[in-house]
């Protein structure tokens, strides 16, 4: 499996730094995992977005989605697109909410929301908690600790094993989707004691431990804000795991 992050501010995109967008590809098929702010701008410079097999988002957050309006457009209105979008719907694995929300973020007014209906490009899939296939991946979604409707998600293909925390606090589900990961993909939106809520987030010391409890081989952090020091949460999660950690960047691919 290869990673290709299109983007990794966490909360809000940063200057000249994308919100939350990933690709992951193995066997020829290329699946995204969300579309924050700025993640089709970075995608249309390494991949053609036609060239998208299926999408997948842990929740329905702005900084995980918002560019999936404007992929609405591009597939709709583009004049030379390399597959008719209308003959190959694009899967879309999402919150079961995602159609109306999406629809909500492409309209321009409640009359207009009235009569949108993005079906005629997107095949819409509502997540729930267990395992299911994308493609080539084996994909295991559990149930995570957020405000809103929220997935963590366990991809593998070929004998490994990639977790992805989206945004969560510690929980039950998500520590056992990470048991023996060969890599975790966790957010750090904070240092740990901060202050903020534990509830919704992880801090750079409980990305670690989540690793190191996994007994993963490799910790790839990401979703850090524009306004969290960096490299504290990077000494954060090293103390806790014992590990490869990463900071991932922008742009950046990683094999896994």
């Amino acid at each position: 499996m290869l990673l290709t992050v299109l983007g990794c501010s966490g909360s809000v995109p940063g200057p000249h730094a994308a919100s939350s967008g990933y690709l992951v590809e193995a066997d020829g098929f290329l699946l995204a995992v969300e579309l924050g702010s700025g993640t089709l701008a970075a995608m249309q410079a390494i991949r053609d977005p036609f060239a998208l097999d299926a999408l997948l988002f842990s929740h329905l957050h702005a900084d995980h989605c918002a560019d999936f309006a404007s992929l609405t457009v591009y597939r709709r209105y583009h004049p030379r697109p390399t597959r008719d979008p209308r003959a190959n719907r694009l899967p879309v694995h999402a919150p079961a909410a995602a159609p109306r929300r999406f629809a909500g973020a492409y309209a321009t007014d409640e009359a207009e929301l009235a009569v949108t209906d993005l079906s005629d490009v997107f095949d819409f899939r509502p997540l729930r908690a267990g395992t299911f296939h994308i493609g080539p991946f084996e994909v295991t979604a559990a149930t995570a600790a957020h405000p809103c409707e929220a997935y963590s998600f366990r991809i593998a293909h070929g004998g490994r094993s990639l977790v992805y925390t989206g945004d969560t606090g510690l929980c039950g589900p998500v520590t056992a989707l990470a048991d023996g990961a060969d890599v975790v993909l966790a957010e750090a939106s904070w240092t740990h004691g901060s202050g903020a809520s534990t509830a919704m987030h992880l801090s750079g010391r409980e990305a670690g431990e989540l690793a190191a409890v996994a007994g993963a081989g490799r910790l790839l952090v990401t979703h850090i804000p524009p306004w969290t020091d960096r490299d504290a949460v990077r000494a954060e999660a090293t103390a806790a795991f014992p590990g490869e950690v990463t900071l991932v960047r922008e742009g950046a691919a990683y094999e896994l």
